[in-house]
């Protein structure tokens, strides 16, 4: 099955938050009506300073008052996805795959496996070790050890078998901005990026083309 790689650049959150609405809500009405072939679209793409909420995200969990966020440039905004806060930014690959799971053989937990396991595959190219942490959502490196820290997170809503929202991979992000929040409601482990564990930038295109070349192959093998 064809899964589209589309990349919307950098854009504000609230239009890529308007835009995957209406592809998610378009699709769910065609499955509705009974249509077999949706497409299959992995978006990715880079935001402005912003942090998001997920369904049960505490606001407790953002660490700062509304005039130092307006200090350093960032937003909040409380969505409908799984997962408690975050943040998202330039140098960050934030990915929203659109897809009919029903029509990959999926359920929600083995897909959002399928994409921790693209990213920690994809990782592994740069030699950066990455695990699953049990309870967690996400993609971690030294997970049960003092310095457990997250490079992607992982935040998804389904609904008729319809995905929306998703991962956000930390490339060459401010990890400063981290400091801020209790990254998806932890306060005991932090945050990392490529470009932190390997001390270079990388090339954003090419990672982001790496974990939808993954992903395509993961499905493949399914």
């Amino acid at each position: 099955m064809e899964i589209n790689y589309i990349n919307w650049g950098r854009i504000d959150y609230a239009e890529a938050l308007a835009r995957q609405t209406g592809l998610f809500n378009e699709k769910v009405r065609q499955k509705l009506d009974g249509k077999t072939d949706i497409s299959q679209d992995f978006i990715v793409c880079e935001h402005n300073n912003v942090y998001t909420l997920g369904l049960h995200g505490k606001d407790s969990n953002m660490l700062i008052t509304d005039a130092m966020l307006k200090k350093i440039n960032a937003s909040v905004y409380r969505t409908n996805r799984g997962g408690d806060i975050t943040y998202h930014g330039p140098g960050q690959i934030t990915g929203y795959p659109i897809l009919d799971i029903d029509a990959l053989g999926l359920g929600i937990r083995e897909y959002i496996d399928l994409i921790e396991q693209s990213v920690i595959d994809t990782m592994a190219n740069y030699d950066i070790k990455c695990e699953r942490l049990h309870g967690a959502t996400g993609v971690w490196i030294d997970k049960d050890t003092p310095k457990c820290r997250k490079i992607c997170a992982i935040g998804v809503k389904a609904s008729r078998g319809i995905t929306m929202h998703g991962f956000a991979l930390n490339v060459n992000t401010d990890l400063n901005y981290f400091s801020y929040i209790n990254p998806c409601g932890f306060t005991d482990k932090g945050a990392t990026s490529m470009q932190k564990e390997l001390g270079v930038s990388c090339d954003w295109d090419k990672v982001a083309r790496q974990v939808y070349e993954k992903f395509k192959e993961l499905i493949n093998k399914g």
